[in-house]
């Protein structure tokens, strides 16, 4: 690994900032870790990593999570393809930009 970073001035030598995002997922792991039943450790790592990856695109989780969770019930297998964050950050650029025009 060391050999990729001098060869490649662009990669990062730690992985602070991973591990920085992922801070509170892992005391929250800890701390939640008698709560729920067994499904519930699936279950909340499908819902962080939900939220990180809106985080990542610089997209509020609550927002996103509020109008995908209302838009679900009515939205069929091949729909869901287009509520995950990338497909709704685009579809929400979208929108705005025909707002604007």
């Amino acid at each position: 690994m060391l050999l990729v970073y001098l060869k490649d001035g662009r990669v990062e030598i730690d992985n602070n900032p991973v591990e920085n995002a992922i801070r509170p997922t892992a005391i929250g792991k800890k701390n939640w870790l008698f709560i729920g039943e067994a499904e519930a450790g699936q279950r909340s790592a499908i819902l962080f990593t939900l939220i990180e990856a809106c985080r990542s695109r610089g997209i509020d989780p609550q927002t996103y999570l509020r109008e995908v969770l209302t838009q679900l019930p009515t939205l069929t297998n091949q729909q869901i393809k287009n509520v995950t964050p990338a497909a709704w950050a685009k579809a929400q650029q979208n929108a705005h930009q025909q707002k604007a025009a």
